[in-house]
């Protein structure tokens, strides 16, 4: 007797009996309400995406106007797709109301929006291109460390880590090998956090660049 099939992944490659970690991206309906890019530990009826319902387990990470929504989705949902069709799995699409997307996905795609979320719309190919250029490894890395630091949709916006990716991101070229970018990324945080009030001392930042690359 032959094995049941798995069933088919939701969205963009969330299976959640493989793992309930994944992301939400909720596409409202109308064309002027924000698009709202979620993290959930887990998965079930409780787990909302909207903003403010209180839910335990969920983080958010980024909202985002409809115009600069736009501007990256289609770039965002190939990349995914190509992704996807690499690991034989079927491809996503972006649709009205909640779509999920597998946690590594989700980390990407939402370093891509903490990179444009305040960037001049003008720049934001650029964006996308060097986003492109970056290896999976280094955007999970990317996500991680400005997560930790500044991943809250609202409070952390356009400070330290995010603001540091947007600039990496937006008006940088992806150039040289990883430790290169990595260091770069880490001198666009320094000074961000020498220019804040309050703000960590920059060999902090160094310290937790020897921890990622030892782990």
């Amino acid at each position: 007797m032959s094995a049941p099939s798995r069933p088919r992944p939701l969205g963009f490659g969330f299976d959640p009996g493989e793992s309930e970690h994944h992301f939400v991206v909720t596409v409202p309906g109308g064309h002027r309400r924000d698009v709202l890019i979620a993290e959930h530990l887990s998965f079930g009826p409780a787990c909302s995406p909207a903003l403010g319902m209180g839910v335990q387990d969920a983080r958010f990470r980024v909202t985002l106007s409809r115009a600069k929504w736009e501007a990256i989705a289609h770039e965002a949902r190939a990349e995914l797709n190509r992704r996807l069709r690499k690991q034989g799995l079927p491809p996503g699409r972006w649709k009205r109301g909640d779509n999920p997307v597998a946690r590594l996905l989700g980390k990407e795609l939402t370093l891509l929006a903490w990179a444009v979320e305040d960037a001049d719309p003008a720049l934001i190919p650029a964006a996308i291109r060097n986003w492109l250029g970056l290896a999976p490894e280094e955007r999970w890395w990317l996500f991680t460390m400005t997560s930790a630091a500044t991943g809250h949709a609202l409070h952390g916006r356009n400070k330290g880590w995010r603001k540091a990716v947007r600039f990496a991101l937006t008006e940088n070229p992806v150039t040289g090998d990883r430790e290169e970018r990595q260091a770069e990324i880490f001198r666009l945080v320094a000074a961000e956090e020498k220019a804040s009030p309050g703000g960590r001392p920059a060999r902090s930042t160094t310290r937790q660049a020897h921890d990622v690359r030892s782990a």
